[in-house]
């Protein structure tokens, strides 16, 4: 009789996950959360003003070329020494936030930043030895490369613009002045597109790293 009222015996529940994995979890979640709706920080500011300054250097040099190959000669180095200077103080300055942060080096907003702004500058590439003959520039003095000036200013407006939307205020607004200044290089024509460039590449990316360097760190 006793036996008969004996419950049987039930499997063990389910046990729930600990507590504080799901703390972990959810704080995985929220720091993900954040990340992604912060803003990129790691434009290098004093690496600005030294783009800046090898710019002018450049539109001076570039000034006194008799031919359009030796023009563009001394702006694509230009643009290879822009792109070391601008890759190589970016890193500096997102290796340093890294160790002081313990943070990703490519954060969510560094991807953002960087996708955002390489596809303008590939399009300039691609666009510059597809708009020129690289042969009659190079052996013909009287080869013109007039649309180029204005080309790139606007098209490295367009990145900057771009990428800027996940960045600090001051960056979107750089852009938006390379691309009014691109446009008048590209209607102006009485206006010479190397004080153009140098306007753009130079004062005008310099006055923004200073700012940039000011409020958010070299």
């Amino acid at each position: 009789m006793a036996s008969s009222l004996r419950q049987s015996p039930r499997a063990p529940a389910a046990q729930p996950p600990a507590l504080h994995d799901r703390a972990l979890q959810d704080l995985s979640f929220i720091r993900h959360t954040m990340e992604g709706a912060s803003s990129f920080t790691d434009v290098p500011g004093w690496g600005l003003v030294a783009i800046g300054v090898t710019a002018i250097i450049a539109a001076v040099i570039a000034a006194t070329q008799v031919t359009a190959g030796r023009w563009l000669s001394v702006w694509l180095v230009e643009a290879v020494v822009g792109a070391l200077l601008g890759g190589g103080m970016m890193w500096r300055k997102m290796r340093r936030r890294v160790r002081s942060a313990d943070a990703p080096l490519l954060s969510v907003p560094a991807r953002k930043f960087l996708f955002g702004f390489w596809p303008a500058i590939l399009a300039g590439a691609i666009l510059t030895f597809a708009l020129i003959n690289v042969q009659h520039v190079f052996s013909d003095p009287r080869a013109s490369v007039r649309a180029l000036p204005g080309l790139w200013l606007v098209l490295y407006g367009v990145g900057v613009t771009t990428a800027g939307a996940f960045s600090v205020r001051a960056v979107p607004l750089m852009g938006a002045g390379f691309i009014a200044i691109g446009t008048v290089a590209l209607f102006a024509q009485n206006v010479s597109g190397d004080f153009l460039l140098a306007l753009g590449f130079g004062a005008w990316q310099a006055m923004f790293g200073v700012w940039i360097a000011r409020r958010h760190g070299g």
